[in-house]
């Protein structure tokens, strides 16, 4: 009887009330189903650490480019002794940390140092497997270097040839190394 009563009194209610009642309701339910959800499966706090060091990341990146886009077109080096560019060492660790590309030229200038990776580089049909360009905090020098291997034609040896990258060069979009000290 009571139940009968209550939903009399619903369906005497104007229709607009009804309609804004049920649509508070949906709301309801969709947003208790949302919290469900974050509860379960949400990150929170991680995720929001996360971001903040894409950020941080995407952020160095543009100051990064900004430097690479003022320097000169040209070699960059890290040496007196020369009439190119030489860089301060702030800017020579700010180069290094912006700094992705080795060329076919540095590899080469490197692999005549150590003939064995020459010779799998020559016939592995010049490939390359990995390159990397990192600062030692330690040291305060930038490092370059690469690995072969001749897995692709049978021979089973990688050769990991690494060694101070001792200057760059800036295209003005990016810079390189230029040539790697190896020995």
């Amino acid at each position: 009887m009571l139940k009968e009563n209550y939903l009399n009194k619903i369906k005497e209610l104007p229709e607009f009330t009804k309609q804004t009642g049920g649509l508070f309701v949906l709301i309801i339910i969709i947003i208790s189903f949302f919290f469900i959800l974050n509860v379960m499966f949400g990150e929170g706090d991680e995720l929001v650490k996360k971001m903040k060091l894409e950020e941080e990341r995407i952020a160095e990146e543009k100051k990064l480019g900004e430097l690479i886009s003022k320097l000169p077109s040209g070699i960059l080096v890290t040496f007196d002794g020369t009439d190119h560019y030489k860089l301060t060492n702030d800017t020579y660790e700010k180069v290094c940390k912006a700094t992705k590309l080795i060329p076919q030229r540095a590899i080469m200038g490197a692999n005549f140092l150590n003939f064995r990776a020459h010779e799998i580089y020559t016939i592995n049909g010049n490939k390359i497997s990995d390159t990397f360009v990192e600062w030692d905090k330690e040291k305060n020098k930038c490092f370059a270097g690469f690995t072969v291997s001749g897995k692709n034609v049978g021979v089973n040896e990688s050769i990991t040839v690494s060694g101070e990258a001792l200057s760059f060069l800036s295209t003005g979009i990016d810079t390189r190394v230029y040539f790697i000290k190896n020995f």
